[in-house]
């Protein structure tokens, strides 16, 4: 069995645990979240070109979409171009390279950015995480606003917790109706990701929208103040003890070609 074989096997293991088998199992998306560290000037504009003249269009014959590319507004290590990658199949996110590789029009069309000299690097570094959708929103949801080019802003939070039970009691938290607050708070919620590889595990990633970032403050004091937020914060299930030590929060701007 090859390295990718046994990685997508693994992978597809490692994520079925915790399902509840006495429940039929709900379809449930696989994101690849990939951070392009930047230097200002020409790293961005040829970064920016690749994404949307050859990455997206490439990603999307492999069936992966709608693919999101956000430029960071606000958040340390600017520049920086996050890009979402949903899908329902685990093999197609974990051999994604292999079938880029493979792909001419790809290739071509992105030559000047994969091919870059070492001189003159396309980007600094690309990191990279690989999720599962929660139960309780197995599906990315763009915000209503998308189709028409609307204006949106996303907050993407990541949450870690001291160990991998106070983690999974956090999901459960979301599964058990933090995710309708969000709602009528007024967000859009996009995703919610249990992460399965990457940095600082164990930790948790969501990505919320709203219209416009004068909307932020509002909108989370209209979360917090909450009655429904309320008991499920002060539930003895939830707040025996900190379930999440640090918390990171990124402002995003979708890009012009985002499909998000």
């Amino acid at each position: 069995m090859d390295r990718r074989r046994f990685l997508s096997s693994t992978l597809a293991a490692s994520a079925a645990v915790g399902l509840k088998a006495q429940e039929p199992v709900r379809s449930r998306e696989y994101y690849e979240l990939r951070r392009y560290h930047l230097v200002s000037g020409p790293q961005q504009k040829l970064a920016s070109g690749f994404v949307d003249d050859a990455l997206i269009p490439a990603l999307n014959r492999l069936g992966i979409k709608p693919v999101g590319a956000f430029d960071l507004y606000l958040g340390p290590e600017t520049p920086a171009l996050y890009v979402l990658l949903p899908s329902a199949s685990l093999d197609t996110l974990v051999n994604v390279e292999s079938r880029l590789n493979e792909d001419e029009e790809y290739q071509k069309t992105g030559s000047a950015f994969l091919k870059a000299p070492a001189k003159e690097p396309a980007y600094e570094r690309m990191e990279s995480s690989l999720m599962i959708a929660f139960e309780g929103h197995p599906k990315l949801t763009p915000p209503p606003v998308t189709a028409q080019h609307g204006s949106r802003v996303f907050q993407l939070r990541t949450y870690e917790s001291p160990s991998n039970h106070d983690h999974r009691v956090k999901v459960e938290m979301f599964n058990s109706g933090e995710f309708e607050v969000f709602r009528k708070a007024g967000f859009w919620d996009v995703f919610y990701g249990d992460t399965l590889v990457g940095p600082r595990l164990p930790n948790l990633t969501y990505m919320l929208s709203f219209p416009d970032l004068s909307e932020l403050n509002a909108k989370w004091k209209a979360f917090g103040s909450d009655p429904d937020w309320k008991k499920l914060s002060g539930s003895p299930r939830f707040n025996f003890e900190p379930i999440v030590s640090n918390i990171s929060n990124l402002i995003l701007n979708p890009t012009s070609y985002s499909q998000i």
